[in-house]
């Protein structure tokens, strides 16, 4: 039996698509009559602090997200194989997100952007996409896709990872030592690692002031869509005024929403959007988990299970 724990997300319509697409297996949603003894499945999206009580033959947890860093601090989390969200569709809209922000900074929007207001006529000619480098952290499923879309476009590419990863036409480096080699050649750094105790905090001030200058009028520009947890938005906002970075785009905050009174929301070198960079598509997602689910009843291994002891 499946058992659906969705919050902040139509559980009804996910139910009623994935009982039609795993007929004639039961599928039941919060606030159903089920004994927790039943339960094999379990569908989550932020589950409450009682999500698995009771759950006592569980074989796998099912993970609406890509990322798995809060189920992960959920305390009560069982003991069983977490399944992460891997789709094609939420990889290209990601990817989507991070080739428009990509491709505005390094034409120079803000700087334009400013002439525009002041009406001023200044022929400033960015440089080439091969004379830019962007810098992507993390080269899991997200990060290799977006580097295969923006490979085409001209950039020069460079990955760092917490272990080597290798891809044509991409420098890679990894792990602390390569940390400072890879920032100091970067001129836009894109963020897509996963939220693990070692990346935590990592978009910080020190981490700013590693980039390259000199390509970018301004200075350097972080895109993050990963995890607010990532970054420090007091060090954004100082670098962002003192001239450390040119530009920022962000898709997550350390407190969603993002409160009124953050300074990010005036700062206009700063683009603020309001964590919607990819979406988990119930269409995609439904194919996904109810194949999983019948392929293990069959007998074959769960895929892309979590490493709990890696955090993704």
């Amino acid at each position: 039996m499946l058992l659906l724990h969705l919050s902040d997300v139509d559980e009804a319509s996910w139910g009623t698509r994935l009982a039609e697409a795993l007929a004639p297996y039961p599928v039941v949603r919060r606030g159903d009559a089920y004994d927790p003894a039943d339960i094999r499945y379990i569908f989550v999206w932020k589950p409450k602090p009682e999500a698995f009580d009771g759950l006592s033959n569980l074989k796998a947890v099912l993970s609406l997200g890509a990322g798995v860093d809060a189920l992960l601090r959920h305390p009560n989390l069982p003991d069983a194989p977490i399944v992460r969200f891997v789709d094609d569709d939420l990889s290209q809209r990601m990817s989507d997100y991070v080739v428009a922000h990509v491709t505005m900074h390094h034409r120079l929007y803000t700087r334009f952007r400013a002439d525009q207001k002041a009406k001023r006529w200044s022929q400033l000619y960015p440089p080439a996409a091969g004379q830019t480098t962007v810098g992507i952290m993390g080269m899991g499923v997200l990060g290799q896709d977006a580097a295969k879309r923006l490979l085409p476009l001209g950039f020069t590419l460079r990955s760092w990872s917490r272990t080597p990863k290798q891809m044509d036409g991409i420098e890679g480096f990894s792990g602390d030592a390569g940390f400072e080699p890879f920032l100091s050649g970067t001129d836009i750094l894109v963020n897509l690692l996963p939220l693990t105790p070692d990346t935590a905090g990592i978009l910080n001030y020190q981490t700013f002031g590693k980039l390259r200058r000199g390509v970018l009028d301004g200075g350097p520009v972080i895109v993050n869509a990963a995890r607010g947890g990532h970054q420090s938005e007091a060090d954004i906002a100082r670098a962002l005024g003192d001239g450390t970075l040119g530009a920022a785009s962000l898709d997550v905050f350390q407190v969603e929403p993002l409160p009124q009174d953050s300074p990010l929301w005036a700062i206009e070198n700063c683009y603020v959007t309001p964590h919607i960079a990819a979406i988990s598509s119930e269409r995609t997602g439904v194919v996904y988990f109810s194949s999983i689910i019948k392929n293990h009843e069959a007998g074959k291994p769960l895929i892309n299970v979590v490493d709990r002891a890696r955090g993704y």
